[in-house]
């Protein structure tokens, strides 16, 4: 065997300096694993204990804090729903996030397909100054976002509620679908023109159906947010309690049901609030992971 063969052979035989041998990557695996059943952890068990507190009585809940119920109460979720007016304030967040999240994604989509796929003069100016709203948090603008609502005559409205949830969400809606409308293949939109399909029919028939793993991800994410605002409706919709919605009824019941003991009550509201949203996660969870991950793909 010659020097430059068994040169080669030392060098085929040496271990690379980039590649950890097997014990260091199964302590980093087992730290990160670690690490995230932590976090599930941290994460899960408050909502199995409120949901399980929900099914107690007062007297469960504070002799027992951390025991199963005695028995499956669920006249506690009536007396929650009816006589804490959970389910008119449940109706009412549904209205007011329907709308807010269909205005928030007609506005947002068509804007983003147009930063995306036109050229005119003074796009990268109006394209920052939406993604720039994304740097102002909500409590910055109160006090003049108040005095705007009231001398518009909105005041205490879900029509002024659901304009102004659509607001503070389309400059994400805007960044997030830009990105993902100029990942889609132009030659598609080139085809359809030649075909004679005009701008309009382009967008809705052939590009919306294209960008569908992008907007359920965006909406699922706009949708959260709307369902679990709560200084936006503390600060909007004073006076009428006819018209809260479902932040404003969980505050008055923890205030209220606070002072006069009824903490299963409590529970059952609080659970009735978080169904909405662990239903949506885990119907969906498959397509916001599809929408976060197909621009890298493409």
């Amino acid at each position: 065997m010659d020097r430059a063969t068994a040169t080669g052979a030392e060098q085929a035989e040496r271990p690379r300096a980039d590649e950890r041998p097997p014990r260091d990557r199964g302590v980093a695996n087992l730290f990160s694993h670690g690490f995230l059943l932590f976090w599930a952890a941290l994460t899960a068990l408050p909502l199995l204990w409120m949901f399980l507190s929900s099914f107690k009585s007062d007297g469960e809940i504070l002799s027992d804090p951390w025991g199963l119920p005695g028995a499956l109460r669920f006249e506690n979720w009536s007396r929650a729903w009816t006589e804490a007016h959970i389910g008119r304030y449940f109706l009412n967040s549904g209205i007011v996030v329907a709308g807010s999240l269909t205005l928030t994604m007609l506005l947002g989509a068509t804007a983003a397909y147009v930063f995306a796929r036109y050229e005119f003069r003074g796009r990268q100016v109006v394209y920052y100054l939406f993604v720039g709203g994304m740097m102002f948090p909500v409590f910055l603008a109160l006090v003049p976002l108040f005095f705007v609502v009231r001398n518009a005559g909105l005041f205490g409205s879900w029509t002024g509620l659901i304009l102004v949830y659509a607001a503070y969400s389309l400059p994400f809606t805007v960044f997030f679908l830009t990105a993902f409308f100029r990942t889609l293949p132009t030659s598609v939109a080139e085809a359809a023109l030649i075909d004679g399909c005009g701008h309009f029919r382009l967008f809705f028939r052939v590009m919306l159906p294209m960008a569908r793993p992008g907007l359920i991800s965006v909406a699922i994410f706009n949708f959260l947010s709307h369902w679990n605002q709560f200084i936006l409706p503390q600060v909007l919709m004073q006076g009428d309690d006819s018209k809260w919605v479902l932040a404003q009824g969980l505050t008055a019941l923890a205030v209220s049901q606070g002072y006069q003991g009824d903490f299963s009550g409590l529970f059952a509201g609080l659970t009735i609030a978080t169904l909405p949203v662990l239903a949506v996660y885990v119907a969906f969870q498959r397509q916001i992971q599809t929408g976060l991950t197909a621009g890298q793909l493409k």
